[in-house]
């Protein structure tokens, strides 16, 4: 009986306790679990497709000249049994046997649909995407979209900016809600179903209201009470009002005010079918550890059902620019079998090579350092350009405003590390006739809604933030991001500098630092691997710097 609660952590938290820790535990149990997340597919075959997991494409034979071919590999459709050697923490070797059950048929795959019509939505779908103004999907969304409906359990990583919303928004919208796909006997059962089917999880409020306006743009006005926010700050005992009234079927929201809810009774997420986490990496802090808990025990989990049953009946998406190692643990823990999807390439988890958990906060060395690196670098977009500007401390402020000038930039965020310094760094720009403004977390929600609809709407010129904005704003017209201070890590660099030049869009991105910072954009760049030169600004132009 004891074994029971030792798999609940392993599935939580995607650790392994050293079992002499557990001294009334079966050793033979634990040494069983232990080897859990051994991969069932054969690395060395390489990516798989979105043929290779079921999904057959219609739309004729993809041409060979093109540059994103895929290569056909065989592969039996029923592997042979093999064993696997895993080595506990007592030394002991243990042997597990198992049969690869998925069939496995490599073909062409639509990894660069030119079109939605090419990915399996149901029609109705279809013209809302239409009349939003969404004509061809992105890479990753052509490579999410078949492989969630296909049923996978899937880790979206891709580029700030690349469309992962919609990536994971689509296949939901199929299955849930009235643009659904219609049943064999062409009626819809979405008027008679009413419960909640997916529970979206993000860890800031703005996120979460992003994504919700995602959603109601592609409902219509009509079908907008579909949809509903659970996102901290806002009025507890409205939302509950809301959910007992509306009756959802999607739920958005913070980890916290979700948790809260579900704790109080007035959530029902058994019954769930998709269980998003956006910006997961960040939903893994310690500050989230407990409501997060309580999210994965209750969505898609009814009571007195198998613990890893429920796990495979609920359809888990993991969405993040940056995949470090504890993502991998985590999705290998709360997934079943996931999949990581990436532009053009749909791959086993298992494939990643793991590096052991990742503290972003601490200096790393060797594997662990190159795959954050990695992850970093694939997270940046495309088109953006890269300078670094030397300015003493009390002159940084004015070094950007002479910036913005410089580059004509009409939508600017820029960022600091503490929420004290905020005011004033917009105090000094509004001096010199800069409109500009502050989002902080410890602005209230009409502020900050305030706030970021004249950002959008282009009556604030420079939004002056913190970390809080680094992940999730989304503000298509943000042509240039700068740095007042230093980011920590090249992860949190990629982040900010992926509020610009999203979608494909052009952007720069200028970190103003002191002297004695300079070594550690030289790092940036070297980790990076991309080009951050020295820069001034004299004459109203930006003039790059030529180094020794």
């Amino acid at each position: 009986m004891l074994a029971l609660p030792s798999t609940r952590l392993l599935l939580l938290f995607g650790e392994s306790l050293p079992s002499s820790r557990l001294p009334n535990v079966s050793r033979k149990v634990w040494g069983q679990t232990s080897v859990r997340f051994v991969s069932q597919v054969n690395p060395d075959n390489g990516p798989l497709t979105l043929s290779s997991l079921g999904f057959k494409s219609g739309f004729g034979k993809t041409n060979k000249i093109k540059a994103d071919k895929i290569e056909r590999l065989d592969v039996p459709s029923e592997a042979p049994k093999s064993k696997v050697r895993g080595v506990g923490s007592n030394g002991i070797k243990t042997v597990k046997t198992f049969t690869v059950k998925k069939s496995l048929e490599i073909e062409s795959a639509p990894f660069s649909a030119k079109s939605f019509s090419e990915l399996g939505l149901p029609p109705l779908l279809l013209e809302r995407l239409d009349t939003a103004g969404f004509t061809v999907p992105t890479d990753v969304q052509s490579a999410a979209v078949p492989t969630i409906l296909k049923g996978h359990d899937v880790v979206i990583q891709s580029y700030t900016g690349s469309g992962k919303t919609l990536a994971y928004l689509l296949p939901i919208l199929s299955e849930v809600g009235p643009l659904k796909k219609k049943s064999a006997n062409g009626e819809s059962e979405f008027e008679k179903k009413k419960e909640i089917d997916a529970v979206i999880v993000a860890p800031s409020r703005e996120l979460g209201m992003q994504i919700v306006r995602e959603v109601e743009k592609l409902l219509g006005p009509t079908d907008k009470k579909v949809v509903q926010q659970l996102v901290g700050g806002a009025n507890r005992s409205r939302q509950e009002e809301a959910l007992k009234k509306n009756k959802p079927a999607i739920v958005v929201g913070t980890p916290g005010r979700i948790a809260e809810i579900s704790a109080a009774g007035k959530l029902h997420t058994h019954s769930c079918r998709f269980l998003v986490l956006d910006e997961v990496d960040e939903l893994l802090s310690f500050n989230f550890r407990e409501d997060m808990h309580r999210i994965l025990e209750h969505v898609g989990r009814r009571s007195g059902a198998d613990p890893r049953g429920s796990i495979a009946a609920r359809r888990t998406i993991m969405v993040s620019a940056t995949v470090p190692f504890s993502v991998i643990r985590a999705a290998r823990s709360w997934g079943s079998d996931p999949l990581l999807v990436q532009a053009k390439k749909v791959m086993p988890l298992e494939a990643v090579s793991p590096s052991g958990p990742v503290n972003i906060l601490k200096p790393t060395s060797g594997s662990d350092s190159s795959m954050r690196t990695q992850a970093a670098l694939q997270s940046l977009p495309p088109a953006l350009k890269h300078y670094h500007c030397v300015a003493k401390l009390q002159h940084k402020v004015d070094t950007l405003r002479r910036c913005v000038h410089a580059l004509d930039a009409k939508c600017v965020i820029a960022f600091m590390n503490h929420t004290k310094q905020l005011k004033d760094a917009v105090f000094k720009l509004e001096a010199r006739g800069m409109v500009a403004a502050e989002l902080h977390g410890d602005l209230g929600k009409l502020a900050r809604s305030t706030t970021l609809k004249k950002f959008k709407n282009g009556e604030v010129r420079v939004l002056v933030t913190n970390e809080l904005s680094a992940r999730g704003l989304d503000v298509a017209e943000c042509d240039l991001v700068v740095n007042l201070d230093l980011p920590t890590d090249s992860i949190h660099y990629a982040h900010r500098a992926g509020r610009t030049g999203r979608l494909g869009r052009k952007g720069t991105v200028v970190t103003i630092c002191e002297e004695p910072e300079v070594f550690v954009v030289k790092k940036l760049r070297k980790q990076l691997g991309i080009p951050i030169p020295a820069c001034e600004f004299t004459e109203g132009k930006l003039n790059v710097i030529e180094e020794d």
